[in-house]
């Protein structure tokens, strides 16, 4: 007779390892994985994004990864190069380093024991881009991705400009991204090269915003992950989620319209959040990249 699986399950989690990718630099990842899974591989989610697992977004991924963790997912949630207790200088959004670390990254998950080798993506705004972008790379390790609050336009669609029009989310996200990269590492993770860490990122990070006020136009720039620029290339199932009053709801229909995969859209009544804690706003109140129980990009 066939054991029934029962919910939740007990979970390990493990607050700080280390993803050493080719090039020496070592990401900061924060796991979740059911007991089972050390003699039952499990499929496993990652979260690939720059907000802190250590801080910023440390009770907000215990809450979420814990509960798929106890449903028979391993967790893996991974800072960005350069962000939290990740080693190296974030320079700018959705680069191509950012995305060829992200392959390493699925990598690393499907050779640890407990992965069976199938792996998801999730992602809110940042993750839910990146979440695509890695998926049109066509990794054999993603199998699905769930893209929450996200574009497939980074020129006509996002917080930058739209309908040729600057806007003022350009301004505003670059101010709160300027702020993440001045912020240090921890010590007690990364030990005496804290200092260091955080003077490289001050030095290097460099102002976004420049970058982006000098493409005013929809260049390869803007293309470069802007995945509405090749549907085709993604191949594995994608859901996508939005809200009514979110600056992200019109990229749900476009993503149906335009992916030839298994895929499946899903709208709220809501703002910029995880569907889980999503609730009602008026329209009028919105806004791009965050909103009261949200989270940025």
């Amino acid at each position: 007779m066939k054991a029934i699986p029962i919910f939740p399950c007990p979970v390990r989690e493990v607050a700080h390892t280390w993803i050493r990718l080719s090039d020496g630099t070592r990401l900061a990842a924060r796991l979740w994985i059911p007991e089972a899974a050390e003699h039952l591989p499990v499929p496993a989610i990652l979260e690939y994004i720059p907000y802190r697992k250590r801080d910023f977004e440390a009770v907000g991924d215990a809450v979420t990864h814990g509960y798929f963790a106890g449903h028979g997912y391993a967790c893996v949630r991974v800072d960005l190069r350069g962000a939290g207790e990740s080693e190296g200088v974030l320079r700018d959004e959705y680069l191509p380093l950012e995305q060829q670390d992200g392959l390493e990254v699925l990598r690393w998950i499907a050779a640890q024991p407990w992965c069976n080798g199938n792996i998801g993506m999730i992602g809110i705004s940042w993750g839910g881009f990146n979440g695509l972008q890695i998926a049109a790379l066509q990794p054999p390790e993603l199998k699905a991705v769930i893209t929450v609050c996200s574009t497939d336009d980074r020129y006509a669609d996002d917080v930058h400009y739209m309908g040729g029009c600057l806007l003022g989310d350009n301004l505003s996200w670059a101010s709160t991204m300027f702020a993440y990269n001045a912020c240090p590492p921890d010590p007690l993770l990364v030990g005496e090269t804290w200092r260091d860490m955080w003077m490289e990122r001050l030095e290097k990070s460099g102002l976004w915003l420049a970058e982006w006020l000098s493409h005013q136009r929809r260049d390869d720039y803007w293309r470069h992950g802007s995945v509405c620029e090749d549907f085709a290339a993604i191949r594995c199932p994608v859901m996508a989620v939005s809200g009514w009053a979110d600056g992200y709801s019109n990229a749900v229909f476009r993503l149906l319209a335009g992916l030839d995969t298994p895929r499946k859209g899903l709208s709220v009544p809501g703002a910029i959040s995880i569907p889980i804690s999503a609730y009602p706003v008026r329209p009028s109140g919105f806004s791009r990249k965050r909103s009261v129980g949200g989270t940025p990009g």
